[in-house]
């Protein structure tokens, strides 16, 4: 067990200022979506909300579930109980899935490839199943991880009973809930190289091809758009989280309850219009870049990098200056070997003038584990000899 102090050190860069105020009365600024039920915007690496309307209003999801599928299914990628290549077996349940399907057959095999392109690009009920039955051997304790998920998120005001956003009694989110799941997808880079997909084909050659279509047209129709998910029952009416980036700054636009797919649209661009007019970012940090050195000498590395969790900017208005901007490290109270690779350890706060622009959580980017005896002994020699 050990217990580590705080470093402060101030980064020379010419960025811009603001209060924290700023971004809080966009609420109280042009009105960007007129009859959807509930909107937010936000931009991604800081969460900042640049508008909102009725974001905590708790409204179905639809497909938009699907957000918190993909999250549990990247997670499975990337911790390596799951393969991209891996063959999954459709059961007869999850083939039997209504609504929008790639039309599996009891007993098809498909690649986590091709499944994961289908929830992605079709809004497959079909392949969102396959998967969660793939991960936790059934749809229903899939979806317990899903809920765990919500609340490891601080996610207040969602609850989920299925992995495809088909109507259910308590099922529901919010605008604002869909708006961090969103930033958590995202925090996978690889998940845009699906969302981002217009059409593409799967059992391409066969004779069962069949022809994938986005759902989300803004991925075709506005430039630097590459996600998310759509929704659609007719209890939720149109939804839509989308995401884009132009130069250094990713936004998060999401709509619920529009009463046309067009009007659905037209207020996500008009959001996308609105930040990227009015807003930029300073890339900080990329993910995973080292921050700091961790010095343990009982780990069998005594000297360990750690790292950004996800990627680090700073939020701005267009024209404005940020000035005396600071970087604070402060580690756990208590950090004990060994460490899992992707095990928090600590915080890193951006602050300008002493306010607060972004707070991340730093981690270790690989398992460490206790020194050997005879590590320990070689250490311990060493430092006799350097200080004779």
């Amino acid at each position: 067990m050990k217990n580590f102090g705080v470093w402060i050190t101030t980064i020379l860069l010419t960025l811009t200022t603001f209060s924290s105020a700023t971004f809080a009365a966009e609420d109280d600024g042009p009105e960007l979506v007129e009859s959807a039920k509930s909107a937010i915007l936000i931009e991604r690496d800081t969460g900042e909300v640049l508008y909102e309307k009725d974001a905590n209003q708790t409204l179905p999801p639809a497909s938009m579930t699907k957000i918190m599928t993909m999250i549990l299914v990247m997670e499975a990628l990337n911790d390596g109980s799951l393969k991209l290549d891996e063959k999954v077996r459709a059961s007869e349940y999850a083939a039997s899935m209504g609504g929008s399907q790639i039309f599996l057959e009891p007993g098809e095999e498909m690649t986590v490839d091709e499944l994961l392109k289908g929830v992605a690009v079709a809004s497959g009920n079909d392949a969102s199943v396959a998967l969660a039955e793939r991960i936790s051997g059934s749809e229903e304790e899939f979806v317990e991880k899903m809920n765990e998920k919500a609340i490891d998120l601080g996610l207040e005001n969602t609850q989920f009973q299925n992995t495809t956003g088909l109507p259910a009694d308590n099922h529901y989110s919010t605008a604002r809930d869909m708006a961090l799941m969103a930033k958590e997808l995202l925090k996978y880079e690889g998940i845009t190289e699906y969302t981002k997909i217009y059409d593409d084909y799967l059992r391409k050659g066969t004779d069962n091809e069949f022809w994938l279509v986005n759902t989300n047209k803004l991925v075709k129709f506005y430039k630097g758009v590459d996600g998310l998910k759509t929704g659609f029952t007719r209890e939720a009416k149109y939804c839509l989280t989308a995401t884009a980036k132009k130069n250094d700054m990713r936004v998060i636009a999401v709509v619920m309850g529009a009463e046309t797919p067009k009007k659905r649209n037209a207020y996500i661009t008009t959001m996308l219009d609105y930040a990227f007019n009015h807003y930029e970012t300073e890339s900080l940090y990329k993910r995973f870049q080292p921050v700091d050195q961790l010095k343990m000498i009982r780990a069998n590395n005594p000297e360990i990098d750690v790292v950004t969790s996800e990627s680090v900017s700073v939020l701005k208005k267009k024209g404005q200056k940020i000035e005396n901007v600071e970087r604070e490290v402060k580690y756990n109270d208590t950090i004990e070997l060994p460490l899992k690779k992707g095990q928090e350890v600590g915080t890193l706060t951006i602050t300008s003038n002493g306010e607060p622009l972004s707070k991340t959580t730093l981690i270790v980017n690989e398992d460490v584990s206790n020194a050997g005896l005879w590590s320990l002994l070689k250490r311990s020699m060493n430092e006799m000899v350097k200080h004779r």
